[in-house]
């Protein structure tokens, strides 16, 4: 009774380089690829999800929580880091990769446990949306600090501004052109032929954001967003959904393929450190925000205890460290590991919100 994506990282250490009982992948090169197309498509999926409808549906109270959150989740997972004596930028990947909660694994927890349509739970999958917009300028912030090796305020200025212009160009575009655009082809698409369509609208986002300089991850989640305001949204969230769950699973094992027992037994306390700063400063952090949004104690403790945990958007930044060669070698399986434990913990610390 475990979140799938738990069992993905099993299979994925299982066929990975660092389990030899099993035939292993040889080239670890393939791999990094799948993961990237894994990354596209799950964030073309969160884009898909995510729209301003939502948002302002959730409204005050859940910008307010996550904009409490976040900062406190930053500022500890950078302390962390500090004094367990790493680098400033693996001290900052840190932070950027403990505050932002698993939609996967919160969603699977709510399913199984049956709590659909209660408060809280709407509060949680407010506060979610938000956290996925604050991830991608996240995203944009740690590459642009990443590449300059500073925490230059007129470079961070520079970067929210040019990704102001480079988002509102293209949702003036997407909100004039494409709902034209597939008005005028509603003939011919076809379940097959919509699918095909928008996914090839992703992957042409996904070249110009990187022709931009911006990371991929952020034009699929553009267009998803973009897609999302049409009228043929929902349909297209539908056709999306098997396409984003095979990628997500492909994206999984791949993050278990990079788990290495020898790093973990390394580190075996570090992770226990990360995991309890996680679970308690995030439970406290999104209470305090939840009451100070002007929900009651029980759904503000509720609300905590739901978001207490790591997942997809903390492989994906820890996965940006990587990428830029900017992180240390052991970020990552500690990522790993740490939403492992918090994957484990989290249906139980949801489970016993309401008595807690």
């Amino acid at each position: 009774k475990q979140p799938v994506v738990l069992g993905y990282l099993i299979a994925g250490f299982m066929v990975g380089p660092h389990f030899i009982i099993l035939p292993t992948v040889k080239d670890p090169a393939s791999i990094s690829i799948w993961a990237e197309i894994g990354v596209i498509f799950m964030l073309f999926g969160l884009g898909l999800e995510f729209s301003f409808k939502k948002l302002k549906q959730v409204g005050k109270s859940a910008t307010i929580t996550a904009g409490f959150e976040i900062p406190c989740m930053l500022v500890s997972g950078y302390l962390v880091g500090q004094v367990l004596g790493w680098s400033t930028m693996d001290s900052l990947f840190l932070g950027g990769i403990i505050s932002i909660s698993s939609t996967t694994i919160i969603a699977r927890a709510v399913e199984e446990l049956k709590l659909e349509g209660r408060s809280f739970v709407n509060l949680v999958f407010g506060v979610l949306i938000v956290e996925d917009l604050i991830a991608v300028l996240l995203l944009v912030l740690l590459s642009s600090v990443a590449v300059t090796q500073t925490l230059s305020g007129s470079d961070l200025v520079f970067s929210a501004v040019r990704l102001g212009f480079f988002l509102v160009i293209w949702f003036l575009l997407g909100i004039y052109l494409l709902p034209m655009l597939l008005s005028k082809l509603k003939d011919y698409l076809s379940d097959e032929t919509m699918l095909i369509v928008s996914i090839g609208l992703c992957l042409m986002m996904v070249i110009i954001a990187s022709k931009v300089g911006f990371s991929p991850a952020l034009g699929a989640f553009v267009m998803g967003s973009i897609l999302a305001e049409t009228p043929k949204g929902h349909r297209i969230e539908t056709l999306i959904h098997p396409v984003k769950n095979l990628f997500s699973a492909i994206f999984f094992v791949s993050v278990g393929m990079l788990i290495n027992p020898q790093i973990l037994k390394t580190h075996f306390w570090v992770i226990i450190l990360i995991a309890a700063v996680n679970i308690g400063v995030k439970v406290i952090a999104t209470s305090i925000g939840s009451l100070l949004s002007g929900k009651n104690l029980k759904n503000s403790v509720q609300t905590g205890m739901s978001l207490a945990q790591i997942g997809e958007f903390s492989f994906i930044i820890a996965t940006l460290g990587m990428t830029l060669k900017v992180t240390s070698d052991f970020i990552y399986p500690i990522a790993v590991a740490v939403s492992a434990l918090t994957t484990f913990t989290t249906p139980y610390m949801i489970k016993y919100s309401e008595k807690f």
